[in-house]
Parts: C-alpha cells; structure tokens; sequence
C-alpha cells in the first residue's frame, strides 16, 4: 500500500479533546493536499473524527474551519496551483473558501467507533488509561477490515504492553504529539521490534510532510519528554517539602516556581507547568510510570491531595489556564493555593518576603522570552549563569541544585536506554518544552 493509499480512510479517536483535534487538523490538510494531486482527483479520502459527544463534535468543526483559514491564507502559492483547473476560481477569497470546503468534507464526526472498521490508519488520542486504549485497539482490530496500524498519542504507556494486550502483532507504534499538536514541532517516535519497516518508514514520512521534528525514544514508560517531566516535577515537589522547615507551603511553592522560571530561565515554572498539563494528567502518568521503575519512587502524596481536593489544572475549554498550585486571572498568576485553608493566598502577600529571600537575579537577567528571540541566545545564558555561578544566596543554591538533578535526570535517560544520546534528550526539552537550553548542560557548577 502507498503512502497515498493509507491515508485514504484514516479515523482518529478522541478527535475532539485537547490532542485529537489537532491531530485531526493536521491529518485533515496532510488528506486534502493529497486529494489535490492530479494523480488522486477522483479519489475518495474520508477522515472519521471518532468522540463521544457531539457537542463536541460540532465544536471541533468550528475549530477546524478557523484554523483551515489561518492555513490557507499562508499558502496562497501552492493553493493557485492546486486549483489552477478550476477557471472558476479568481480571488484569494473564493480559493480559500473552496480549500476550506474541501478540508471540511473529508472529515466525518461521529460517535460511532464502527466508522473506523474501514479504516486502513487509526490515530488514538484517547485519555492516558491503558484499559480504555486496549479496549479501543481490541474493537476495532477485531472488526476492522483491513488490519489497520494504529499509531498512539500515549506519552507514558509502554508500546509493547498495548501491543500485547491488543494482540495487534506490531502494528502499533508511538506517535507522541506536543501539545498544541497544530503549533508544537515535536513529535515522539516509539517503535518496537514488532513494527515493520514499512511502518516505521510510514510514520517518518507522515511526521516530516507534518514539518515535524521526530525524535525517536526507546520504549520505555514516559520515554523522553515524561521522563524527564515527571522526575523534574517530583525534585521541585521535593524541594517544596524542604523549604517547608524555615517557611510555609505557599511561601515554598512561590519559591520553588520563581526560581525554575526565573533563575533557570524556562518559559514556566515548575507549578505553572504541572498546572498546564493538569494536575490530575500529571498524576495520573506517574502512576502509570511508577510499576516499571522499582528502583524509583514516581509518586507525589502532594498530587494525591490536591486531586482529592478536586484541584486539578488543566485548561478550559477556551484555552484559559485553570486553577491548580496556582491561581490565573487572563493566564497571569495571581495566588498560591494553601492546602491547610483551602484558599488562595495573593501573590502579593508573599513577594516582598520570598523574593528578599531567595536573593536577587543577576544583573545580566533576561526574562525567557527575550532569551529566546535573542540572536546571540548561546552568549546571553553563558553571561547570565556565569553571574548566578558566583552568587551563593538561596536563589542561586536552589537553581544550580535543580540544574543539577535536571542534568542527572537526562543522563539516566541516556544511559537507561530510554534516549538514544544527549542531543535526543536536550532536543525534546528544547522543542517539546519550549527550554532555551537542554538539561544536559554545563552552565551551573
């Protein structure tokens, strides 16, 4: 089968949550644009949007129209050259709407998983419960006509497990999307020594058509980015627990956040990072990681709590960050929840005091976002931690304690076989994480 042939009839699960609408987008304009090949005029190719509302559903569409628009306007050149048969079409605007329209009709909603017995490719981006995925796999393998591949969006259940407990014969590889699929370069590979090379040939074609970066993992629960993710998160969650001797929780939680963001120069702190994710997500794959690492405890009793709290993160449907370790007003961070009162404090209250304490920044500070869009960004953080190296204030201790851990952290990735090398290990922090530098670094002593 050619790789045309393939995407013909592809379904995706969960197409309308967070991870499957843009993967849905993404497959839908990859499916147009092969439909527009003169070799393919004729050809029917049907993309089923697999979820199980269809209110949802009817959402994702809207979704879908906007962000074809957006596409569409940067692609003008290719476009004309698309339609350049159809004497009908003058303008811009009509070219776009026709593009629109095309986009649009490949895509079936459904909430009927028997659309996907047709398909020949099956995208899975179902919430990270192994049962809910076997039982998805086992459905559709048994009753779909043509033995699909299924390439799953998981980012911490080892493939081969699925594969198993779906009797799927190596027909299922990792396909680790970033979030927001439509925007992130990222993608994780994970392959087994089941998949054949076709299929793996496959996927790396599709991902480098996408304009994807493909990083291959080894498979092993978390694989790179999780990996590193959640054992970053555990050593501030730590760190927490440490500063709770001389200060309280929300004081230590400001803390720990200001300093991965600020004195380590990352794009969020840790807090605001787990809250992004969701709380209950970051829970929830610690706790699918954990049986496979015995000499490792990735567990969080503080996540336990606020789950039970109902605290959990995450995004609203509108993209706004909700409330976790942190409160938002407009995705700008106003409060610190207290678990002993179960409110937040201000940010207010508690800046004059922990920001006296942790020290001062460097002088040669940037905040992230200046760092990065610098063109000399290599001499800018060599100036940056050249100055924290030579400073001995709490600030400074804990950042070159993280980077540390961070550093050691990526290296067990590496010599544990999950990574391939260093560069695989800082190239998903940097691209998937947004890091103006990779853990495995020499900045900080």
């Amino acid at each position: 089968m050619t790789y045309d042939q393939r995407l013909q009839n592809v379904s995706v699960l969960g197409a309308a949550g967070k991870m499957g609408s843009g993967i849905l987008l993404l497959t839908a304009i990859e499916m147009t644009d092969l439909s527009l090949k003169p070799e393919n005029k004729g050809k029917l190719f049907v993309l089923n949007a697999v979820d199980i509302s269809q209110e949802m559903l009817a959402g994702l569409m809207k979704y879908i129209k906007a962000q074809t628009l957006k596409i569409a306007e940067k692609k003008m050149v290719w476009l004309r050259s698309a339609y350049a048969d159809r004497k009908d079409l003058i303008e811009n605007g009509e070219i776009i709407n026709e593009y629109i329209s095309d986009v649009v009709s490949i895509i079936r909603p459904t909430t009927n998983i028997e659309a996907a017995y047709h398909s020949t490719l099956v995208f899975e981006a179902a919430s990270e419960n192994p049962e809910l995925k076997k039982k998805l796999f086992t459905q559709i393998d048994q009753n779909g006509l043509y033995k699909p591949w299924f390439f799953t969006n998981t980012s911490s259940i080892p493939i081969k497990v699925l594969n198993k407990e779906a009797n799927l014969d190596g027909r299922i590889l990792g396909f680790h999307f970033y979030n927001p699929p439509a925007v992130q370069k990222l993608v994780e590979l994970i392959t087994i020594t089941e998949n054949s090379c076709e299929m793996i040939d496959f996927a790396e074609d599709f991902a480098k058509n996408l304009k994807k970066i493909v990083v291959s993992s080894n498979d092993y629960a978390g694989f790179i980015g999780n990996g590193h993710f959640m054992r970053d998160a555990l050593h501030g969650i730590g760190e927490v627990s440490l500063l709770m001797k001389n200060y309280s929780f929300v004081e230590s939680v400001y803390m720990i956040n200001k300093v991965t963001q600020d004195f380590l120069v990352r794009p969020m702190g840790i807090f605001q990072l787990i809250d992004y994710v969701g709380i209950d997500v970051v829970r929830f794959i610690m706790n699918v990681m954990n049986p496979y690492y015995k000499n490792e405890d990735l567990h969080s009793d503080l996540l336990d709590k606020l789950f039970e709290m109902g605290v959990k993160g995450g995004q609203n449907a509108d993209g706004s960050q909700k409330d976790g370790f942190l409160k938002y007003e407009k995705n700008k961070v106003v409060g610190i929840f207290d678990a002993e009162s179960k409110k937040y404090v201000p940010i207010s209250d508690l800046t004059e005091k922990c920001d006296a304490a942790l020290g001062a920044l460097p002088a040669s500070f940037a905040p992230w976002k200046s760092v990065n869009s610098n063109k000399n960004k290599a001499a800018a953080l060599e100036a940056f931690f050249a100055d924290l190296n030579r400073m001995s204030t709490l600030g400074a201790d804990l950042a070159k304690k993280y980077n540390r851990r961070s550093n050691e952290i990526g290296k067990q990735l590496v010599s544990s076989g999950v990574a391939h090398n260093d560069d695989d290990v800082n190239k998903v922090m940097l691209t998937g994480f947004f890091h103006v530098y990779g853990p495995i670094n020499n900045y900080l002593k």
